[in-house]
């Protein structure tokens, strides 16, 4: 008798009428029972394509194996030899992109739900026992900085303290995290997560200070001469996009970045708990088609948004936004709008913006992007009304940092120019990686970038050639 294949494992979630009343994490994780059945997927393959997929090399099947036992403190070890973030990887990467999209099981059906376990086994560990500390190697005697505490710094942080580096994570805002609390909201990535990994890295020794803005409050100059070997810079791309269209300054237009920090750094969604008002009208419309305008357009409806929706100047198929997220807007009731983009935005006589006029668009030939252009029609111009916009069109390099020191070369984007394999820069001591070298990517490529990284700063520092 053929034995019955057993079916990809959905994640339990809340429903959508409740969770649009609150920011709480939308999915609720696996419980020990769909973990197991879920890892009796896995075929355990001789060549397992899936660790090719994953930016830091996960030993995928290894975890694996261990969850379909019962080890579920096992798999998260196994986890964090190659990934001090499983927490938040499960939740934020898009796996079905990298790891899943090379699963064997995948050609003929779903794909092994990689991430979806990975969230377990971190989840499973913080629950039910002390996170243990990997082993440190002994003290190098040298001290590292790294600047910015998101993906890329936290990432390359713990490699080069398990080397036996001296780590001091040098941070802007008053939270460590970067991207990972400022811009994605609690619903998708809940805050506590992020504290909980963040502990685990002070718990391994490296130090972590917030407030301090390197490039005004210290610079990099000042970093070498206190005894600093190197620096790696993780500065990520958070300074916003505009469209340059009329109207852009009207009250009641913000850009993604602005909104979302608003939120979630600086907890809005718990007003008057914590006092940063949002103004959210009874209309919002965000531009864009990315994870952040999905943030974004959820986010507002949970301010209270009669009607969210996304403007994008596209069609569905080209949206660069994960279809997980896609989906659970759609659920949400987000209206999607395709096809449209905005040529002005138009105001009361108070300044603050009632709508814009956009233009219908049609797909020509593809673009450096490989999706099809889109090209104004002409004459197909209409008015829609709205009265509050975010612009959630992509993020750049803040250049505060940058300007303070020359030496390091920056692309015609203004990113810094950095060696792709190593980070290294065109000045001496100094790494680079994130967002910052390669513009907006995933959490685990930057950690990737991290990682990569930390290997060549040890190098660096053990050979002292450049």
């Amino acid at each position: 008798m053929k034995k019955e294949k057993i079916p990809r494992q959905e994640m339990p979630k809340q429903k959508p009428e409740e969770r649009i009343k609150n920011f709480n994490e939308v999915a609720l994780g696996y419980t020990e029972e769909l973990a197991i059945k879920e890892a009796q997927r896995c075929l355990q393959c001789p060549r397992p394509f899936c660790v090719d997929g994953c930016p830091v090399n996960i030993d995928i099947p290894a975890f694996i194996k261990l969850i379909k036992e019962g080890d579920f403190i096992g798999a998260a070890k196994k986890i964090k030899e190659d990934n001090v973030l499983p927490a938040i990887c499960g939740r934020v990467c898009p796996q079905e992109e990298q790891c899943e999209k090379k699963c064997v099981i995948g050609i003929k059906g779903e794909p092994v739900a990689i991430g979806r376990l990975e969230r377990f086994v971190a989840d499973y560990e913080a629950e039910h026992g002390e996170m243990e500390v990997p082993e440190i190697a002994e003290s190098r005697g040298k001290k590292v900085a790294i600047v910015g505490s998101g993906p890329a710094g936290l990432t390359c942080a713990a490699d080069l303290r398990r080397m036996g580096y001296d780590v001091t994570i040098f941070e802007a805002l008053h939270k460590p995290g970067g991207v990972l609390v400022y811009g994605i909201p609690e619903f998708r990535l809940p805050k506590k997560i992020v504290e909980r990994e963040v502990e685990f890295l002070k718990k391994m020794g490296v130090d972590v200070q917030v407030d301090v803005v390197v490039g005004k409050s210290i610079s990099i100059y000042e970093l070498f001469e206190q005894g600093y070997s190197a620096v790696f810079l993780g500065l990520g791309a958070g300074l916003p996009r505009f469209m340059g269209i009329p109207g852009e300054n009207l009250l009641g237009i913000y850009s993604a970045n602005e909104f979302l920090t608003r939120t979630n750094l600086m907890k809005a969604y718990l007003f008057p708990e914590y006092d940063t008002p949002i103004a959210v009208g009874e209309r919002v419309a965000v531009i864009g088609g990315g994870n952040v305008a999905m943030d974004a357009v959820r986010s507002a409806l949970r301010h209270g948004a009669k009607e969210a929706h996304i403007i994008y100047r596209r069609a569905r198929e080209q949206m660069p936004a994960r279809e997980e997220e896609i989906e659970n807007a759609e659920e949400e009731g987000v209206i999607f709008n395709f096809l449209v983009n905005p040529r002005k935005f138009i105001g009361d006589e108070n300044g603050w913006v009632k709508g814009m006029e956009l233009i219908k668009m049609e797909l020509g030939e593809p673009d450096a992007s490989g999706r099809r252009r889109p090209i104004p029609v002409p004459g197909s111009e209409f008015i829609f009304e709205v009265d509050t916009v975010i612009i959630a069109i992509g993020q750049g390099p803040n250049p505060l940092l940058l300007e303070e020191t020359p030496e390091i070369k920056r692309n015609k984007w203004g990113y810094i120019d950095a060696d792709m394999e190593t980070g290294k820069t065109s000045m001496k001591g100094v790494f680079a990686g994130g967002d910052i070298v390669t513009g907006e990517a995933t959490v685990i490529e930057a950690m990737g970038f991290g990682r990569r990284a930390a290997k060549a700063i040890d190098e660096y520092i053990r050979t002292g050639e450049w």
